[in-house]
């Protein structure tokens, strides 16, 4: 469109709603997609170029108004939220889910999702229920807690704990253990939203015990501790072991919180778990209250589960911010459903798409790498197959390094030609129908193949094949 000095005759100039309907080419759009979207299409088409005509540009041409209204129909009938293929060997991709489901998960879940249920039934009683009380067994169960409660995530579970039990009060935490998560989001934060005054003790790198006792006070209502699960501090360090802070709240008479966040239940043989803490080890050891995320190493969806002493939960059950927190019946279905495979560690690792991905033999991803490889040499797309670390990912286990294998793409040319053209196709990857999300990396590209599998190999291929041409064209 090219700029004007007088607008009013170009507004004048722009096609009529009712004159685009009967164009043949709206017409079919109106048989596919209905009158109501087309409608709407065209008014947003003709609203944006008459705020293009007030800054000064001509009226479009019909080819121009059609084209707009296909692209903003298009634009209105595609998710924004779609699946992506991680190729970056991340399993808990935090920008991309985080731990996905699996089709065995949703297959055992859906059965009781796609009709109704007794989400808030007590079907014994022939009465009322409460939601929360149907993943909350199997909970207590296979941790050795109390009792149990779900809400929407681990901040909202730890913002419940800190509103509920230290409101205009206390709370102590060390210095080495203000941690911040995804999105600049931190414990601090946390804390002050929470009308609670957090009180810091010892330094970033050393905390003693007696750093808490010192800071004990008439005003105290929580001792919290928080587990370090994206990042460690190594060197001339000290941490406060959980049993000697469960002993000196017990001494005083203070509850003590734990923050363990990455929310491994129970000991696993999988060395890359090996020092990581757990709920069932945790609450063995007496602690009063364990707060955790339910789509980190648990493998479930979103939510912040709290687990620990009855007298404790019962207060939370409660607090009137609760219901704000709540979960859905689709979170506690397939949360339900997760806490099964806990019962049998054989379904556990075939079921679970964190352990089953945990458990892959190096062998079996570089199989994976060289079916990926021949099938580009197929389409005459050089690469060649290189040793690469995977990562658990999603905040957890920092040091946890996965020896795995990528395909990476052999791009000739000279240094700024190859990363050139590695760049347009990282994005082109991206911005495809069905996105992938490789690593660029000094000029190359690399698909990592912890995490993907067999049955993906084909649309990766495909869709790889088609970037690559439309770039070489």
């Amino acid at each position: 469109m090219k700029k004007i000095n007088n607008n009013s005759s170009e507004f004048k100039n722009l096609i009529s709603v009712d004159k685009i309907l009967n164009i043949p080419d709206i017409k079919i759009l109106t048989n596919d997609y209905g009158r109501k979207l087309v409608l709407f299409s065209i008014r947003s088409s003709l609203n944006f170029y008459r705020s293009e005509i007030s800054r000064g540009k001509v009226s479009p041409s019909i080819d121009e108004i059609i084209n707009h209204i296909k692209n903003t129909i298009k634009t209105n009938c595609n998710k924004s939220l779609k699946k992506v293929i991680n190729a970056t060997g991340i399993i808990i991709h935090t920008n991309l889910g985080r731990t996905p489901f699996g089709e065995d998960l949703l297959k055992d879940s859906l059965e009781v999702l796609k009709g109704y249920n007794n989400l808030e039934f007590n079907l014994q009683k022939g009465s009322r229920g409460n939601r929360n009380d149907h993943a909350t067994e199997l909970l207590k169960y296979i941790t050795g807690a109390e009792d149990a409660i779900i809400v929407n995530n681990n901040a909202a579970a730890v913002m419940l704990l800190l509103r509920t039990f230290a409101k205009d009060k206390e709370v102590i935490v060390s210095r080495g253990e203000l941690i911040e998560i995804g999105g600049s989001f931190r414990i601090p934060d946390i804390m002050a939203a929470s009308d609670c005054q957090m009180v810091e003790v010892g330094t970033t790198n050393k905390t003693n015990i007696e750093d808490y006792q010192k800071a004990i006070n008439n005003n105290t209502a929580i001792l919290f501790k928080a587990h370090k699960s994206n990042y460690q501090i190594t060197g001339f360090t000290k941490e406060v072991q959980l049993e000697d802070l469960i002993l000196l709240g017990k001494k005083n008479k203070i509850p003590i919180i734990y923050d363990i966040g990455s929310g491994l239940l129970q000991k696993n043989s999988n060395k890359f778990l090996i020092d990581e803490p757990t709920v069932k080890d945790s609450i063995k050891k007496g602690v009063d209250l364990i707060c955790f995320s339910g789509d980190k190493l648990l493998g479930g969806p979103q939510a912040g589960i709290i687990v620990g002493k009855k007298k404790y939960i019962s207060k939370l059950k409660k607090e009137p911010l609760l219901r704000a927190l709540r979960v859905c019946k689709t979170t506690i279905a397939i949360l339900e459903t997760t806490f099964t495979y806990y019962l049998d560690d054989d379904v556990l690792n075939k079921k679970n798409f964190i352990f089953k991905t945990f458990n892959r033999k190096p062998q079996e991803i570089k199989n994976i790498a060289q079916i990926f490889s021949n099938n580009l040499k197929e389409l005459n797309i050089n690469s060649e197959i290189v040793s690469s670390i995977g990562q658990t990912g999603g905040g957890t286990v920092p040091n946890g390094k996965i020896p795995s294998f990528s395909v990476k793409l052999i791009i000739n040319g000279n240094s700024k030609e190859r990363s050139d053209f590695a760049e347009r196709i990282h994005y082109s990857l991206l911005q495809h129908q069905n996105p992938i999300l490789a690593i660029l990396k000094k000029g190359y590209i690399y698909f990592d193949m912890l995490t993907i599998f067999e049955n993906e190999l084909d649309e990766i291929t495909n869709v790889v094949k088609e970037v690559y041409s439309k770039i070489k064209q």
